[in-house]
């Protein structure tokens, strides 16, 4: 029996405008933005849907704004009957999967994800952190790299394991270059520095976790009413409490995107559907599994041509 796994994706698929044509025509779509708005007590559909660019892009404004457009896309997507079996979203994206499972509410997953992104852009001063994909190298070597990197005195880390050959390093801004040199000798092909306001997913975030905590605490979240496979363990998980304690640790932990693709097929996958802007995660699904079958849903043009598809094969 197929199974099919909604995916979210994170910072670096938003644009400007993103949402706004589903939002234009159906009112329960622009509810979502209308009802963010309203929970951070700020114009946030306005600077998604007309900019500026600069300002969308800051971590505290690009997170609730990818938030609420994914699960406005997901909403209108729903109509379809279509069911997920799983879900799973990549960094931030894990909380708009949450809030599709049902663990959070969306209005407290948009507060959750403005407080995370303010701790995150708070977390270690401007300039200090960096991060860098690498790519064309195993994580085993590059491994090898960042641990001979930190032990030096400079922290950097493994931040997102996306795909094979394509891996996220982290850390202080002089232990990201010097393992990019390090990665460089070991074999990468290439080190391609980020445009990240902070060095997300590596040990200087500890800080930020602690906050974060404090907010998570605060929130109603219950069991999820589909499992959600995790960041930090690429495990299939529906405990509240477990849930709770792996979001505090995604801040300072690598993304294991790779290992959760790979988990969800063990499982019986064979389909995944990115939903929100982009299509981020379905290039990195192909590149991980070239036999599963990958859709994106951005808007009312490929949500209709992916009902479509499924219709036929009969999900």
């Amino acid at each position: 029996m197929s199974k099919v796994a909604f995916v979210f994706p994170g910072q670096g698929s938003q644009t400007v405008g993103m949402g706004k044509e589903l939002a234009e025509k159906y009112s329960e779509v622009m509810g979502y933005f209308e009802k963010a708005d309203k929970t951070l007590d700020t114009k946030l559909s306005q600077l998604i849907f007309e900019g500026p660019k600069e300002e969308l892009t800051k971590t505290y404004n690009t997170q609730p704004a990818l938030l609420t457009t994914s699960m406005a896309i997901l909403d209108f997507f729903r109509k379809s009957g279509i069911q997920a079996d799983f879900v799973a979203g990549h960094s931030l994206g894990e909380y708009t999967a949450l809030v599709a499972a049902g663990v959070l509410s969306f209005e407290e997953g948009v507060i959750a994800v403005r407080k995370r992104g303010e701790f995150m852009e708070h977390a270690v001063p401007n300039g200090e952190g960096s991060m860098a994909a690498v790519l064309g190298l195993d994580r085993d070597p590059l491994s090898v790299v960042t641990k001979a990197v930190s032990e030096e005195g400079f922290p950097v880390s493994l931040a997102n394991l996306n795909c094979p050959g394509q891996i996220v390093i982290s850390g202080s801004r002089e232990g990201v270059e010097r393992a990019g040199v390090k990665a460089k000798e070991a074999g990468a092909k290439r080190v391609l520095p980020l445009e990240v306001s902070g060095p997300f997913h590596s040990s200087l975030m500890k800080p930020a976790a602690e906050q974060l905590r404090e907010v998570l605490d605060g929130m109603e979240m219950k069991d999820a009413e589909m499992p959600v496979v995790i960041n930090v363990t690429a495990q299939p998980v529906s405990s509240a409490s477990e849930i709770k304690d792996k979001l505090i640790e995604q801040l300072y932990s690598p993304v294991q995107w790779e290992d959760s693709v790979t988990k969800m097929i063990d499982l019986g996958v064979d389909t995944f559907i990115e939903i929100g802007p982009g299509k981020v995660l379905s290039g990195l699904i192909k590149k991980i599994d070239k036999t599963v079958k990958t859709y994106a849903v951005s808007d009312e043009e490929s949500a209709m041509a992916v009902m479509e598809a499924l219709k036929e094969e009969k999900l």
